[in-house]
């Protein structure tokens, strides 16, 4: 249960309305606390963060043992650092008041804790300047047992006139060690999450993008920052951070003259000055973080089941396994080969077939990524009865139906642009530039939002048993111009995410439980403000499953399997047990030509997928446990326990093909209970062939862990899948 907030209060007195007094605020989870102080002035700075003390009145006491000098401004560990005015740093908030003026002061005037239930408390501060009626107000949402903190600032003012925002960050975080070491990530289509590790110096460095949509593209919004030293899997103190917004954003990290690191996370203001008038508020996305002492593992599994309990849509529920149609198809399908498709879907044992890409478009048909984006009618040559007599035959075949949309994309080529040129983002009296042979619809415009919202809702009335909905971006916002904001194109980035989470919800406020699956060109929009209307997300479009292996591997520091959305594919060289292995590792699918398959391999898939929906419950809500690195060994381990740690599921994968690579040593177990005793079994076998593993022999939990099990991989076994389970 959740303690309340401790205030420790001396001196108090009242200048301009503003309190003045030393207060202490321990905003404390299970296991963490974030100490902020004000000091007679109204200054609000960090004095703490990290492992929280067994007796909170003792944070009192943390300033007077910090003796580090030279601060003088006394903002370089401010909560919300405010520009101009005494500061030398980095600001969190920057304004531009309405008689022109540059500075800004906040000083501390209240705070008050909100219970939400036995896990949940909102913490707000309010900040004001005493010389400007302009007033901040500091969040942070706090997730008890799981460590998690959301925290994101209300600013809002009551100034004669509107005053322009040019810097509002989320957060601004304070850490104090002797160094400081980054574990960032960057891409590109098909090369997404790929990892960096270096020491942070004196000086800023800067994650950001500029992107518009797909903002994960070059680089994710997620990091993490280990403390005196790289933290390592169970080892380590280490910081998650990751802002919820599917937009341009920023994140400054300044190690400042004091050796101090300050963490300013927000929206990219980069283009974006926003006019704020009297009496409006201006809400920042949430930035989220999570802290461990005990390594990278322990705080993804914070992470994962705090994403699963709170943010992502249904994130305890079950999913869809599905066959798509895709690389079977590609834009050449009609009725009769996707009636066949609809059987095969019934024969792989799936629950859902979903259309991809080309079934819309008449007078520009789309045949291919050039003609008919915008124009959301079925291609009457392909279909010419229509998505709902797909949606009725599935229901005869015994599965479900879903389908592929790109609602807020257009082609030059449709009669979508040629009857609403000004929908669309492009910059006057400039050439087109395209990506993907495609611009953006101006989700600024709420008429644009009405028209997103009722090519979904359209969809729905039309077939109400549709089942799935695979909802794609693969553009980024070139020449950003909004026809609708006119001369307010500074607003233009955050008003078309605030433009596109409107209509989000308003799909979600009519269509509550309907899967949908978060895709942009791969995974250019996977972040926690895009998941909360999302069942699962798509990590990239390289399906290949050597390479999936070490995409997955570095997404699932951030997010739960049950939202990585993995599809067996054609993609590689690798063996069809190895693929199928590799998409068990979240909401599997498969994008294959079942017709084309010889019996074995059918019969495999058909095996698969029924073995895999008696384990899925084990990946999809099990605590994840990262073995053996792909980077730095020659196979590849991840471990899924259940909450009762009475069954497991453990994937072994070769992913170095070099001469004598294998699993030499044994793999060292995490999670179980030593003192229960498991019996191990390998599972997923290709017809034909015999475990490697002796089935039905029992260890205990204590030897699993301690000197753990050798999978027996090789080049002759290149993935091997052991189930644990209890023997009472």
């Amino acid at each position: 249960m959740l303690r309340p907030v401790p205030v420790v209060m001396s001196l108090l007195c009242s200048i301009n309305g503003l309190v003045s007094a030393q207060v202490i605020i321990p905003i404390e989870t299970a296991h963490n606390v974030l100490v902020l102080q004000s000091d007679k002035a109204g200054d609000l700075t960090t004095i703490y963060f990290g492992k929280k003390l067994a007796n909170s009145s003792e944070y009192e006491r943390i300033a007077d043992v910090d003796k580090n000098s030279g601060d003088y401004t006394g903002l370089l560990t401010s909560a919300y650092t405010p520009s101009g005015s005494r500061n030398l740093a980095e600001p969190a908030i920057s304004v531009t008041h309405n008689d022109g003026n540059k500075s800004l002061d906040l000083r501390y005037v209240s705070h008050q804790l909100t219970k939400i239930d036995n896990d949940v408390s909102l913490l707000s501060i309010k900040l004001k300047d005493p010389v400007y009626a302009f007033e901040v107000t500091l969040y942070y949402k706090l997730y008890y047992q799981e460590d998690v903190i959301e925290q994101w600032s209300v600013i809002n003012h009551q100034e004669k006139g509107s005053v322009v925002l040019d810097k509002y960050a989320s957060a601004n975080l304070n850490l104090k060690a002797s160094s400081y070491w980054l574990r960032q990530y960057h891409g590109d289509w098909a090369k997404e999450m790929q990892p960096e590790e270096s020491e942070l110096t004196h000086g800023i460095k800067t994650i950001d993008s500029k992107l518009g949509t797909r903002a994960n593209l070059f680089e994710p919004s997620v990091f993490m920052i280990s403390l005196n030293k790289p933290a390592t899997e169970d080892e380590g103190s280490v910081l998650y951070g990751s802002l919820e917004w599917s937009g341009n954003f920023k994140i400054d990290l300044e190690v400042d003259p004091q050796n101090n690191l300050r963490i300013i996370a927000g929206i990219n203001n980069y283009a974006s000055p926003y006019e704020l008038k009297p009496g409006e508020d201006f809400t920042t996305p949430a930035f989220l973080y999570t802290f461990s002492d005990k390594g990278m593992g322990d705080a993804s599994r914070k992470l994962q089941r705090w994403a699963r309990d709170y943010k992502i849509l249904n994130g305890k529920g079950s999913r869809y396994t599905l066959l798509n149609n895709w690389e079977s198809t590609y834009f050449d399908f009609n009725e009769e080969k996707l009636s066949g498709l609809l059987k095969d879907t019934k024969k792989l044992g799936v629950d859902l077939f979903l259309l991809d890409d080309g079934w819309f478009g008449n007078k520009y048909p789309r045949n291919d990524d050039h003609a008919g984006l915008g124009d959301w009618q079925e291609n009457s040559k392909k279909l010419p009865n229509g998505i709902a007599s797909l949606v009725k035959e599935a229901q005869s075949d015994g599965v479900k139906f879903g389908i592929w949309i790109e609602p807020e994309m257009v082609n030059p080529k449709s009669e979508l642009y040629s009857k609403h040129p000004d929908w669309v983002i492009k910059q006057p009296k400039r050439d087109e530039y395209y990506f993907r042979n495609q611009l953006v619809l101006d989700l600024a415009n709420p008429i644009v939002q009405g028209f997103v919202f009722k090519i979904v809702d359209s969809l729905f009335i039309k077939s109400p048993a549709l089942a799935y909905i695979k909802w794609d971006c693969n553009a980024v916002i070139y020449n950003a111009y909004s026809p609708y904001l006119k001369k307010n194109q500074s607003q233009f980035y955050v008003d078309y995410v605030n433009g596109l989470y409107k209509v989000l919800s308003r799909i979600r406020a009519k269509y509550p439980t309907v899967p949908m699956m978060l895709c942009s060109g791969g995974g250019g929009r996977v972040d926690y403000g895009a998941l909360k209307y999302f069942t699962e997300y798509w990590p990239s479009d390289n399906t290949e499953p050597l390479e999936r292996i070490f995409i997955q591997w570095e997404y699932s520091y951030f997010y739960p399997a049950i939202a990585s959305a993995n599809h067996v594919t054609d993609w590689g060289k690798e063996p069809l047990k190895f693929r199928i292995d590799v998409a068990m590792m979240g909401r599997m699918g498969f994008d294959i030509v079942i017709n084309k398959q010889n019996d074995n391999d059918r019969q495999f898939c058909q095996d698969a997928v029924k073995l895999y929906n008696g384990i899925k419950h084990v990946i999809w809500q099990g605590d994840q446990y990262r073995l053996s690195d792909p980077r730095k060994d020659n196979v590849a381990s991840m471990m899924y326990v259940d909450s009762t740690k009475s069954s497991a599921v453990v994937f072994n994968y070769l992913v170095n093909n070099r001469y004598g690579a294998e699993s030499k040593l044994p793999v060292q177990l995490k999670g179980l209970d030593p003192q229960k005793n498991y019996q191990l079994k390998e599972i997923n076998l290709y017809p034909g062939t015999t475990p490697a593993i002796e089935n039905g022999k029992i260890y205990s939990g204590d030897f699993l862990m301690t000197i753990g099990i050798n999978p027996e991989v090789n080049s002759n076994r290149t993935s091997v899948v052991v189930q644990l389970n209890e023997v009472k």
